[in-house]
């Protein structure tokens, strides 16, 4: 009797320690890519000489490695957990970088609570966004600090320290996510919000996302820019800025033999300074499945344009992308694309004045694999 009592006791512990046990998970994804970037320089504003750049490089491109996983804690209430870290795997940053970071609970009436290091709820609306590697650059906004050119994008909240998520139980396909973040994490000590909301149908998803004074993952309260004294300044970017997206399976209303979605986003953002303009975002998608290869096959065509970039008028980019996807199994994706982007650079200090004429062309193709 006792021997069977001590066996339960030990197998109840081995059980109980398996379903606490943490998952870890991963992804490693590596390309080389062929870039050419260009920036002239307006001389009258800036002295820095004008950059043209061929090369070949190998990147890593948001792979990760992580912990997550959850235990009961009630019989309704579970306790959640992820420790996730970016990490350059061609060995350009050999140091780990915060990701999702959070402790939480989930319960089954009122929804999972995360506390930590948060995605923004932008995030919870991306699905039109489907460019890869090199040309997911959603976000990048400025000039490289070595006065290089580089491809420049629309504003894209990412991730806020300090920060509480509510995501709500779904109902009727709707998903809602509320965010909270202490000033602790800004300059100017003030506290930042955001929601967003996503219907997800078969056919379609439509979402929508708000946020109030909520920073990009990482920044200072300011963005950099080149003044007229050729010194670098700061202009402030709190305020608030607006996402809808759209995805429309085209295939489940005609019959096109092969599955086609469609994505747009419309973004406007209206920063605090003064004299800014509404930075205006636009991103219009398509992805196609192709059926003459031996494991799934997709290729893509996005068209990235913002204007007033950083808030600024007459800084605007486009940018075009056209890729491929061949998914060999679940988890090992081959890629290629090829893409431009393009942009005028403009004087915060006077608009109408050209900074610099930017060019960035990059075609590249690599390896994804998760775990």
């Amino acid at each position: 009797m006792r021997k069977r009592l001590l066996a339960s006791i030990i197998a109840g512990l081995f059980v109980t320690t398996a379903q606490a046990a943490p998952e870890i998970y991963g992804k490693a994804f590596m390309t080389m890519d062929y870039i050419n970037s260009e920036a002239d320089y307006d001389q009258r504003i800036n002295a820095t000489k004008d950059f043209d750049e061929d090369s070949f490089q190998i990147n890593s491109n948001f792979s990760r490695i992580g912990l997550r996983g959850s235990e009961a804690m009630t019989t309704n209430t579970d306790v959640v957990y992820r420790l996730e870290y970016g990490i350059e795997i061609d060995g350009e940053d050999r140091t780990f970088q915060s990701r999702d970071t959070y402790l939480g609970l989930n319960n089954q009436d009122y929804g999972e609570f995360r506390f930590g290091r948060n995605s923004s709820v932008f995030s919870y609306v991306y699905e039109p966004m489907v460019t890869r590697a090199y040309w997911d650059n959603l976000g990048k906004r400025t000039l490289n600090d070595s006065g290089g050119a580089a491809a420049l994008n629309m504003l894209d909240y990412t991730r806020s320290d300090n920060s509480a998520l509510w995501i709500a139980p779904e109902y009727n396909d709707l998903q809602l996510v509320v965010q909270y973040v202490a000033g602790e994490s800004f300059d100017n000590n003030e506290d930042g919000y955001g929601a967003s909301i996503k219907l997800a149908k078969a056919a379609y998803t439509a979402g929508l996302a708000y946020s109030k004074d909520i920073e990009a993952s990482g920044s200072i309260n300011t963005l950099d820019f080149v003044t007229d004294d050729n010194v670098e300044g700061r202009v402030s970017y709190g305020g608030d800025a607006i996402r809808g997206t759209l995805t429309v399976d085209l295939d489940k209303y005609i019959d096109l033999g092969t599955p086609i979605t469609l994505g747009a986003v419309y973004q406007q953002a209206d920063y605090d300074f003064r004299g800014s303009k509404k930075e205006k975002g636009l991103i219009v998608s398509g992805k196609m499945a192709l059926n003459n290869f031996a494991k799934p096959t997709t290729v893509y065509l996005q068209y990235n344009k913002t204007d007033n970039l950083n808030g600024i008028s007459n800084n605007d980019s486009d940018q075009i992308v056209l890729g491929g996807e061949y998914q060999f199994k679940d988890n090992i994706i081959a890629h290629a694309y090829i893409g431009q982007n393009s942009a005028d650079y403009t004087s915060p200090m006077d608009p109408t004045r050209s900074v610099a004429d930017i060019d960035v062309f990059a075609v590249g193709g690599g390896l994804e694999y998760l775990f």
